[in-house]
């Protein structure tokens, strides 16, 4: 229904703030502000029509004409009535808008991508304002969807159970449109048979399960009015010469449209997420995922965050001693900074010339990029951790690349390093692997320092002259590049002589914390 909500955007986007009055000119004026965005073509051929319905206008899409004018190899099915919008003229400028989403519908492709889909029972109403062109609430439910996919390599079934959704929008204090979608799903099951190839089966089942899935979409400061213009604009000129001819415009457009929006975040949760497979059963108590983006800004970041709890997996997929060691709980959280996208995008707009070909050239391009790479961008890993009953480690640093290079930052806190040392030295008298795993857990905490409450820190730095040092000691000196242009590894290591435990600042453990 998420991915639906655009599309119904898109259509209300070129209603005007009429007087109240519903009749036949009004109807011919919505359809004549829709074919700005949408092309005449398709109100000429009756892919889209406009009529009088009561005291509403109906937007119908009809698929078949779709099909008519767009032919296809495949022989495609359908059982699907024209798409419906029923748009209503209020008092204050805005537009109720309400429809039956694709009801009791199935698609059907023959060949050897086909697919067939089915919804049932949905729904969407909301009220739209031409003034922000945008919804400013909006709501639509589902009672389930299915979705089975006949590729002949990894065919899917995926089938969810009722859905709803809702939606707010309001005008931005800097610009543009601030929204909040959120939705929820029951009973997500996806069922896929993976081709693995190699000497095994090829063909391996993999279902996975969710009694509920949730979805929550933000964003601010986004630029409606100015993405329609540039819509409107792709439509009028569709052809390179029209294109060519009107660049100055588009070049406005899109100087217009910047910063794009000023942050988007979208963050799904799977609640007792589970994954069957050849190798058994795995599983998750709750998992969620977000990614957050800002628009084209001169100091911008992006986030990607990740939270599991309650990890299981197969045990016999795993050395004995390593079970008790396996993190239960994971949080991470990694993306970028300092990305000035402003400055290139203005730069691009500025050089670039459709009547080129390319239209903005090599040298232009390699200059673009050495001027964003000047204003030192970051890959960031945020506070993180992993965590079971015994054990948490915590982690953060940042990588840089002057030169090209990457020069890198990171601090590693642990808390139970003695319970996994512990571990693998039992397991040691028996299990080979665990014996090869030993003496490198005692080399590693050869380096660490202890803060002040007993966890072991490794303060880690990779130069971009491939130097390493941890918590001050050199653990690879840097690259010696050689008369003839070889590079030597000397692979040296020094440890330092100091007991670890005896360190007066405690190390750089004050940087962990969340």
């Amino acid at each position: 229904m998420k991915r639906i909500l655009p599309f119904v955007s898109a259509l209300a986007f070129g209603m005007p703030a009429w007087g109240q009055t519903v009749d036949s000119n009004g109807a011919k004026q919505l359809s004549d502000d829709l074919s700005r965005y949408i092309g005449r073509k398709a109100l000429d051929s009756g892919i889209l029509r406009v009529t009088v319905d009561g005291d509403a206008y109906r937007i119908a899409f009809d698929f078949n004409a779709l099909l008519k004018v767009n032919h296809s190899k495949d022989s495609l099915t359908f059982n699907l009535a024209p798409f419906a919008l029923l748009v209503k003229p209020r008092s204050d400028g805005s537009w109720s808008v309400s429809s039956d989403l694709v009801p009791n519908a199935f698609l059907d492709v023959e060949g050897p991508q086909g697919v067939r889909f089915s919804v049932s029972g949905s729904a969407f109403g909301g009220i739209f304002d031409p003034g922000l062109a945008a919804f400013t609430s909006g709501a639509s439910s589902m009672a389930g969807m299915k979705v089975i996919s006949r590729d002949p390599k990894e065919p899917m079934d995926l089938s969810i159970g009722a859905a709803t959704s809702t939606l707010n929008a309001s005008k931005a204090a800097g610009g543009g449109v601030d929204f909040a979608l959120t939705q929820t799903i029951a009973d997500f099951v996806e069922t896929a048979t993976v081709d693995e190839g190699g000497t095994g089966p090829k063909k391996v089942p993999v279902t996975i399960k969710s009694p509920k899935v949730s979805v929550e979409l933000t964003g601010n400061g986004v630029r409606t009015k100015a993405l329609l213009d540039l819509l409107g604009f792709a439509i009028a000129n569709q052809d390179e010469a029209s294109l060519r001819a009107n660049q100055a415009q588009l070049k406005s457009l899109l100087t217009s449209a910047l910063p794009l929006w000023e942050r988007l975040e979208e963050t799904y949760r799977f609640e007792r997420l589970s994954f069957a497979s050849s190798m058994g059963n795995f599983g998750l108590a709750d998992l969620s995922a977000t990614t957050g983006v800002d628009g084209i800004s001169g100091n911008g970041k992006i986030d990607y965050r990740i939270k599991a709890t309650g990890l299981t997996v197969p045990q016999h997929l795993l050395p004995g001693w390593s079970v008790s060691l396996l993190p239960t709980d994971v949080e991470l959280s990694f993306g970028g900074a300092n990305i000035d996208l402003n400055s290139m995008a203005k730069k691009a707009i500025e050089a670039f010339d459709l009547n080129n070909d390319p239209p903005l050239s090599d040298e232009f391009g390699e200059a673009l990029v050495a001027d964003f790479m000047a204003k030192n961008p970051k890959i960031v890993l945020r506070h993180s951790t992993l965590t079971n009953g015994n054990v948490e480690v915590a982690m953060e640093g940042e990588m840089t690349f002057p030169g090209k290079k990457p020069d890198a930052a990171m601090t590693v806190d642990v808390a139970g390093y003695d319970k996994i040392v512990q571990a693998v030295q039992a397991a040691a008298k028996t299990d080979p692997q665990a014996a090869q795993v030993f003496p490198a857990a005692l080399a590693i905490k050869g380096f660490a320092k202890t803060l002040p409450d007993g966890r072991l820190e490794w303060v880690i730095d990779a130069k971009a002259d491939g130097s390493i040092i941890v918590n001050g000691a050199m653990l690879k000196p840097a690259d010696t590049v050689q008369d003839d242009g070889g590079i030597i590894d000397p692979n040296d290591a020094t440890v330092p002589d100091d007991d670890p435990g005896q360190d007066d600042n405690g190390g750089a453990g004050a940087k962990l914390q969340p």
